[in-house]
């Protein structure tokens, strides 16, 4: 009996750390860099709140700009931004469907990145989870890891830039809520909270592309209603997009130095998102 015991003994100790072997096997996720910079509108946008023709010329913009109508959902007490997630639905132009968006973020302290992917792997996003994309949004100071799962809804039955009304917002949101969001805290918490949410904006922003230092740049306006919520405060915003840590980095600073030379840059990061949460 003693050596049988044993054997089942070492038998559940070995079968335990296998599991947990295989628990703890799994990666964490390979972000993607997105560099963005704040730029002056002051400096940069013309008395229509346009790109000037210099700021276009210097990148190769043409005149012609990409329309984007954004907005999140969220209970009126932010809930689930709170929690660190950011459910938004937006409008492209040129695109028929809604672009569902469900986005959860980690800070990044100290420059960690590899930090703040652990964080999320112990959270269960890792490399074997291939349905969200991971990005390191890079500001002027700040970084951050944000994780996104991205699905769509049907635009049938609008017109142009128009968004679905508060209604319908929730049912799009709800009816294709990933798992992970909507289990977060506690089963279906995120749908329990879509169901009671508000919109926050919407907001038309505009975008222009172009080229910059071998890389594809992209500025972008966006018109949010300043904190005193009587006007509009407009945010400029240029951003690219690399695969490599070591680019993202060089660029980011070699960015910072170009736009500094021009006049153009402000000292500042982006947190348009957080904007649009404080003041709709």
């Amino acid at each position: 009996m003693y050596i049988y015991a044993s054997r089942s003994l070492l038998a559940t100790v070995a079968s335990a750390i296998m599991t947990t072997s295989l628990v703890q096997a799994a990666s964490n996720m390979v972000p993607d860099y997105e560099v963005k910079l704040l730029m002056n509108p002051t400096a940069v946008l013309g008395t229509d709140n346009k790109l000037t023709p210099t700021v276009l010329s210097t990148f190769g913009m043409p005149t012609s700009v990409t329309k984007m109508n954004v907005q999140f959902l969220d209970k009126s007490n932010k809930e689930i931004y709170n929690a660190g997630w950011s459910p938004r639905i937006r409008k492209t132009e040129g695109k028929n469907d809604f672009e569902l968006t469900y986005k959860k973020r980690y800070a990044v302290t100290g420059g960690d990145i590899d930090a703040a992917l652990t964080t999320a792997n112990n959270e269960g996003f890792d490399s074997s989870d291939t349905n969200y994309d991971a990005q390191i949004e890079w500001g002027y100071q700040k970084q951050t890891l944000s994780i996104s799962r991205q699905k769509s809804a049907s635009g049938s039955g609008y017109s142009g830039m128009d968004l679905p009304g508060q209604s319908k917002s929730r049912t799009f949101l709800i009816d294709d809520a990933p798992d992970k969001f909507d289990d977060w805290l506690y089963n279906n918490w995120g749908t329990t909270a879509l169901a009671s949410a508000r919109i926050f904006g919407p907001v038309l922003a505009k975008r222009s592309i172009g080229t910059w230092s071998g890389l594809q740049i992209y500025i972008e306006v966006w018109p949010i209603k300043d904190a005193a919520g009587t006007g509009i405060e407009y945010i400029v915003e240029a951003s690219f997009k690399t695969n490599s840590r070591t680019t993202a980095a060089t660029k980011q600073a070699d960015l910072i130095t170009f736009l500094t030379s021009k006049g153009w840059f402000l000292a500042q990061d982006s947190l348009k998102t957080q904007l649009i949460m404080d003041r709709y």
